[in-house]
């Protein structure tokens, strides 16, 4: 609201309360204050300081501020202009609460900022930003996303109204979003905007552009740039880097207590001897290992084969893929590990599939967090997708088709010629039979 439809609104608010108190027996007007009237005159002449405003006028703003009305920062021109506005209809209205207490109801308002104020466009209901993100979740599910309810998405929602104070999209201006992101910017990493923050609330609002919920998307075209990184080596492990850290996994164990009593949970200390090693042969990215449970393996044509299924938590591409076991992970014991698991995943102890995601993932972390804290991940290597890139150099280099090694990690085909015919079982199991073991000795 501009100043003016401020002041007209408080005026007209103003006169309705007087008309309230009026109409109950308990009321007795006590007189206007002279020197309040005197203040307000001196505020409205632009004479009063930013404390003597908030004094006089400073619980109205904040009202209009929590309504989703303004958004000006306190002491600054704008905030300024609207508080000198509320101080001239403070001033109004108590001119015409004197005129009423001499029984003449007939006055109208003198002050320009009031008489000519512009009249509201008719305003819509509000659309509660949280309810609009509750709607969506629940249509992306049904899509087969955000299994996990958005646990990471909410974050940037929260974040948004939190800033706002208010949960209205349909006030919602490209002036708040960018508001809202040099604000965010001082409290999260530029990537985690960039590619959660910023795509959810677009999306959001996207989506509910489309669904005639409010006018127009105000972060359409709020990008933030991004500083790309220097690469000076390449993203996967190196032969002796890979080595380093599978050898790392086979010599691990936990700590102790003075006592003898293991201090880690025996489904933790498994995700850090064996993630690893099946990142190494597979491609796959760490969350989607570390949700594996005991139905998703079986043996089939004489291979071991894993199930990589969003029904064990989720998949990038919401799609099922059967990846082989290498044998020197099977020669190694894994399997025999997976034996003492009765049913459900191996790694975490989540009992509710709609927990299972969330719990992989803070597994993945822990094991990713365990490598940087033995000195295992080289500077410029992420510890997961440095596999994934590790086990696409290799395939290349045993001239495996790209093809078949996207069908084993789950990456999408490059064209949609690529997405015709199957890699079969058997073509993947040759495949994986090509990588070379590594040399424990």
């Amino acid at each position: 609201m501009a100043p003016d439809q401020i002041a007209h609104s408080h005026y007209a608010q103003r006169l309705a309360f007087d008309d309230q108190l009026r109409n109950d027996l308990r009321y007795a007007s006590v007189g206007i204050d002279d020197v309040l009237v005197s203040r307000l005159r001196m505020a409205t002449a632009g004479r009063a300081d930013d404390d003597e405003l908030s004094a006089l006028v400073g619980a109205q703003i904040e009202r209009f501020r929590l309504a989703g009305n303004l958004d000006a920062e306190a002491g600054s021109q704008e905030w300024r202009a609207i508080a000198r506005a509320l101080c001239s209809a403070e001033l109004e209205a108590l001119a015409r609460v004197a005129e009423r207490d001499e029984g003449d109801y007939s006055g109208q308002p003198t002050a320009t900022i009031i008489k000519d104020a512009q009249p509201l466009e008719d305003l819509s209901q509000p659309v509660s930003v949280k309810q609009l993100w509750s709607d969506y979740v629940v249509r992306r599910q049904k899509l087969g996303y955000m299994r996990d309810g958005g646990r990471r998405q909410v974050l940037a929602v929260d974040s948004l109204v939190s800033f706002l104070r208010h949960d209205d999209a349909a006030k919602i201006s490209k002036k708040n979003m960018t508001e809202w992101l040099d604000h965010t910017l001082t409290q999260k990493h530029p990537t985690t905007i960039s590619k959660v923050y910023l795509p959810t609330i677009r999306s959001l609002f996207k989506w509910a552009v489309e669904k005639e919920l409010i006018k127009e998307n105000p972060a359409s075209d709020i990008r933030l740039p991004t500083l790309k990184k220097t690469q000076t080596r390449e993203r996967g492990y190196t032969d002796r880097e890979a080595l380093k850290v599978l050898m790392a996994t086979q010599s691990y164990r936990p700590k102790t207590s003075p006592k003898g009593k293991t201090l880690e949970a025996p489904k933790t200390t498994a995700a850090k001897v064996w993630i690893p090693w099946l990142c190494a042969f597979s491609g796959a990215r760490v969350a989607e290992i570390a949700q594996l449970r005991r139905e998703d393996f079986r043996e089939e044509d004489g291979a071991h084969v894993v199930r990589i299924t969003p029904d064990a938590g989720g998949t990038k591409t919401s799609g099922w893929r059967d990846v082989p076991l290498h044998p020197q992970i099977v020669s190694l014991g894994f399997l025999r590990y997976v034996d003492t698991i009765p049913n459900g995943p191996i790694f975490h102890n989540a009992t509710k599939p709609t927990d299972y995601l969330h719990h992989a993932k803070k597994m993945a972390n822990r094991v990713g967090d365990w490598l940087h804290e033995e000195n295992l991940v080289p500077p410029g290597v992420q510890p997961s997708h440095g596999w994934r890139h590790r086990f696409k150099t290799v395939g290349r280099e045993l001239e495996i088709q790209d093809r078949v090694l996207d069908a084993i990690q789950g990456h999408a085909p490059r064209t949609s010629g690529g997405d015709y015919g199957d890699v079969t079982l058997k073509t993947k199991v040759e495949a994986i039979s090509k990588m070379p073991k590594f040399d424990l000795e």
